[in-house]
């Protein structure tokens, strides 16, 4: 698409003032929700609502001095008092990446010390919550840049075409409006059909929210105190009695959990034993209560009072792109017992697994957090309840039939029984050391026929609170249709990830949900070198983006010699769904000592073409050429389309 920025000054449209209230009138709600999807997604939802009517309510003042851009060509547009006002949204929506620290209530430095309006004291805001669909169209617009969500949402919502939303967002002042409009055709397409109708739902609504209470109880322990430090110091005792600004009372004896009437332990949701055999939703949610101390309300309210407002001393982690904010619903119970000295509390509050763990030798507390949105039968089906001396125990979910244990580096040996207790615990399982290679300890497990037949899987713990699904896509066969990724409990997924595994910690850190191992192509190496296989490791996080590893497995004398990486990429649809086609190339030596280039494409590859140190091209999806030992060499590949195709990830010189 040719950039739609204008190349002169684009003419514009002085707006009459009614015709500009009469704009805001009618479309404040889609100024509010154009606001609130622009605003930065690492505010919280609360500040986002408050910005997000901010921007909708001051833009009026500047609309009705100002001009609008129209196209080219045009008297003046239908509409032109709600594009002066949309110009004047973005521009401030975009403005709160760069507003200060220190004035977290504005978008600009204030020019008093007044928060600008709207303001709300004691109350949080947040918009309804939607579906799974509409999850994941958040997490593809929480992916991309402020300026291509507002023109996502202008083209979706408002419906306005491409050289308006260019227009547009040069009067907002976007640097290169036209890559923006590029960026925004492409989460179009990544947003599917349904996007225009999830655009207008709860979820992305600031118009219709819910509101709960902040701490009342901590807000009260505040006034008493001021109050005690004022009397204190009149009478001359405040050395005594003074309280340090910003401190907060521990909680009395018997008030834990009473910090806010929707965050006590008398209010957190409790799913009933056998709900998980009676549902269509087979997730975190069909999860029952267990554990020995689901009727301590004194733990429950300390595990509710640190997630809502840790304090200083709690050492609190979350896995990549999580928010730590309060639940803005009553979380669900999941666990509360005591896990090797430790007492744990499992929570789940619709769209995160929270894990508070009080140490009862030393005192130290931690919380540990992680995405759960969109979790299913494999992706929920166990949560880590407590590491330590090389081992871990997990709580397994109540359709799991049968827990084994097994080491990927051993493909020939069968899985051993696990033991998992009558609350779902399971014995320690050993976890993969850091460093070295010597064993990757992996949990096979089996559904119950209640909710499917035959169905195995495997997970591993590459460090996040719940294990990663892992799965296995074979090579495509002649003439079929694509395959599709499968579990990895197969003999021939098993020799895959065989030698895969030790390529797996550097996608540790929790934000993992699933890896993939698809073999792609196939390819017969010179000099009577053996059958190699071409395949891609895929990484999928729970926010969406994925990274992947392009692997090379040469014959080799053991079933668990790690194969060769010959490229890695970052952030990318490569080797998904969305990114079914790939072309990856490295350099090979023959048994004779001679180097080669060896490429292979997936099964849409019609052509390889070598050009650099290497000139070649070969019809086909395999290319095997002579090459120089060193010398740049770029790799691309031709489609039955006729697209072409650009190598994934190159890690070669």
């Amino acid at each position: 698409m040719p950039s739609l920025r204008p190349s002169r000054p684009t003419p514009r449209t002085r707006i009459a003032a009614d015709t500009t209230e009469a704009a805001l009138v009618e479309q404040y709600t889609a100024l509010v929700r154009l606001a609130y999807l622009t605003l930065p997604t690492s505010l919280s939802r609360h500040r986002r609502v408050l910005l997000a009517h901010h921007a909708a309510q001051h833009a009026l003042p500047a609309a009705r001095t100002g001009r609008v851009p129209r196209p080219r060509g045009a008297d003046g547009p239908p509409g032109a008092g709600a594009d002066a006002l949309r110009v004047q949204v973005v521009r401030t929506a975009l403005a709160a990446a760069h507003r200060p620290a220190w004035w977290p209530g504005s978008l600009r430095p204030p020019r008093t010390l007044l928060p600008r309006l709207p303001v709300v004291w004691g109350l949080r805001l947040f918009p309804r919550a939607g579906g799974a669909d509409e999850v994941r169209l958040g997490q593809a617009l929480a992916d991309a840049s402020a300026p291509a969500r507002a023109a996502f949402v202008l083209r979706r919502v408002d419906g306005l075409d491409g050289e308006r939303v260019a227009l547009l967002l040069d009067a907002a002042g976007v640097a290169d409006a036209g890559a923006v409009l590029r960026q925004a055709v492409g989460l179009d397409a990544q947003a599917g059909p349904a996007a225009q109708a999830l655009l207008h739902s709860q979820e992305f609504d600031a118009c219709s929210v819910q509101t709960r209470p902040t701490d009342l109880v901590r807000r009260a322990r505040r006034r008493r105190a001021a109050w005690t430090a004022g009397v204190a110091a009149a009478a001359l005792v405040a050395a005594a009695l003074l309280v340090p600004a910003g401190t907060t009372p521990d909680p009395a004896p018997g008030t834990a959990g009473a910090a806010s009437p929707v965050l006590s332990p008398g209010r957190l949701a409790r799913t009933a034993p056998d709900t998980w055999a009676d549902t269509s939703r087979v997730d975190f949610t069909a999860w029952p209560a267990r554990g020995a101390l689901v009727h301590d309300d004194a733990l429950l309210g300390r595990a509710l009072d640190t997630w809502a407002a840790p304090s200083d001393d709690v050492r609190v982690t979350a896995s990549p792109g999580t928010a730590t904010d309060a639940p803005p619903r009553t979380p669900q119970l999941l666990f509360a017992g005591e896990v090797d000295g430790h007492q744990v509390v499992l929570l789940h509050d619709g769209e995160r697994l929270a894990r508070y763990t009080a140490d009862e030798g030393s005192g130290q507390v931690s919380l540990d957090i992680a995405r759960a949105d969109d979790a299913d039968v494999t992706s929920g089906a166990t949560v880590v309840l407590a590491r330590g001396d090389g081992a871990a125990r997990y709580l397994t979910a109540p359709w799991i039939a049968e827990s084994t244990v097994r080491d990927l580096l051993r493909p020939d040996t069968p899985a051993r029984p696990l033991h998992v207790s009558r609350d779902g615990v399971t014995d320690a399982v050993p976890v993969a050391p850091p460093g070295g290679c010597d064993k990757r300890p992996v949990l096979q497990l089996r559904s119950s026929s209640r909710i499917v037949e035959h169905h195995a899987f495997v997970v591993a713990d590459l460090g996040g609170l719940s294990p990663v699904h892992l799965t296995y896509t074979p090579l495509p066969g002649a003439g079929r249709p694509p395959r599709q990724p499968r579990e990895a409990t197969s003999t021939q997924a098993l020799l895959a990830w065989a030698r895969t595994a030790c390529r797996v910690p550097s996608w540790g850190g929790g934000g993992v949900r699933a890896v993939n191992v698809w073999d792609f192509a196939e390819q017969d190496l010179p000099q009577n070198g053996g059958r190699a296989v071409w395949a891609c490791a895929r990484a999928d996080s729970w926010r969406g983006p994925g990274d992947v590893t392009l692997l090379l497995r040469t014959p080799a004398a053991s079933t668990t010699t790690p194969a060769r990486v010959v490229g890695r990429a970052e952030n990318t649809a490569a080797c998904s769904r969305f990114g079914q086609h790939v072309v990856a190339a490295t350099r090979w030596r023959a048994p004779d000592g001679h180097d080669y280039l060896v490429a292979a494409g997936s099964r849409k590859v019609t052509r390889i073409t070598a050009d650099g140190a290497v000139d070649a091209s070969k019809p086909g999806r395999v290319l095997a050429v002579p090459a120089p030992e060193k010398g740049t060499v770029r790799v691309t590949a031709r489609l039955d389309t006729g697209e072409r195709l650009a190598e994934v990830g190159a890690a070669r010189d």
